[in-house]
């Protein structure tokens, strides 16, 4: 079993080593990078190349590991007991299973994927230590022991809002997705949009690239947000010469793709002028 990338996903030399590592070695891949990178995406990509269903779990900050495993819906029961519902003498009518317990039971190979766990709580990866290292947890309310039948892909993705404990990584393959250079974006826009006119990528991605090292910009643009520009672009028929033709510090077109808050918008606006002042 292993991960070559797709012709809809452009997967480095070293992001195909680290999913086959991590499925070799049976541990969780945990993917590091900012936001945009095709994170999330990896592993919809990796169950679809490798012919496996795909089980996703979005994590918000209020989510809490136990969602993972099951709930037990006590509420719904004591309702129940009052109506003289005869669902009460079941336990198991009450317990809802999480994506863990849904890939634990699974007959097949699947992927488990655990999208911005770095948005909970500190408390909830060492919460799923034991879950993840041993396959297996207990359900107290019906006694029983869920143990995986076949041990998932398990792809952990987090954007470094917070640092993790030592203990999680150490259960962990770690890769980290670096931003793309500027070959390999064109590799991944001409995925997404074959056909785009050489001259129109060329030029798009040159100002791109100097859009993303401009000096005191608070958030550099993502390589989804390319996608959305590079999109806008085909769509107006923007000419070439035109991106070819403005002041690098000038206010790009559609920057609304681009610049996501009033300050970069600022920044550039008053390169812009002093650029204007200084001709």
């Amino acid at each position: 079993m292993q991960f070559q990338g797709t012709a809809d996903y452009v997967a480095d030399k070293d992001l195909m080593i680290a999913v086959n590592a991590a499925i070799r070695l049976e541990r969780p891949l945990l993917v590091k990078g900012e936001p945009g990178t095709g994170k999330t995406e990896l592993a919809r990509q990796v169950a679809a190349a490798l012919g496996l269903d795909i089980l996703e779990w979005n994590v918000k900050s209020t989510t809490k590991a136990q969602q993972g495993l099951y709930e037990y819906d006590a509420v719904s029961r004591l309702r129940d007991s009052q109506l003289g519902d005869e669902r009460v003498n079941d336990v198991k009518n009450y317990i809802r299973k999480g994506k863990l317990w849904q890939a634990f039971a699974t007959e097949t190979k699947c992927v488990l994927l655990i999208d911005e766990i770095d948005k909970a709580d500190i408390e909830f990866p060492n919460d799923l230590l034991q879950e993840l290292d041993r396959m297996e947890f207990h359900v107290y309310e019906t006694g029983e022991t869920i143990s995986a039948k076949i041990r998932p892909i398990v792809i952990i993705t987090s954007n470094n809002e917070k640092e993790l404990p030592d203990a999680f990584l150490r259960r962990c393959f770690f890769h980290y997705i670096r931003f793309p250079d500027a070959e390999t974006l064109q590799r991944i826009v001409e995925v997404h949009y074959p056909g785009i006119k050489k001259t129109l990528l060329r030029n798009a991605l040159t100002q791109f690239y100097e859009i993303r090292e401009t000096p005191g910009l608070k958030k550099k643009p993502s390589t989804s947000e390319a996608l959305d520009w590079i999109r806008l672009l085909v769509a107006e028929d923007v000419d070439p010469a035109d991106l070819r033709g403005e002041a690098k510090n000038a206010l790009p077109k559609l920057h609304g793709a681009l610049l996501k808050n009033e300050q970069d918008v600022h920044l550039f606006e008053r390169l812009a002028f002093m650029a204007r002042r200084d001709r």
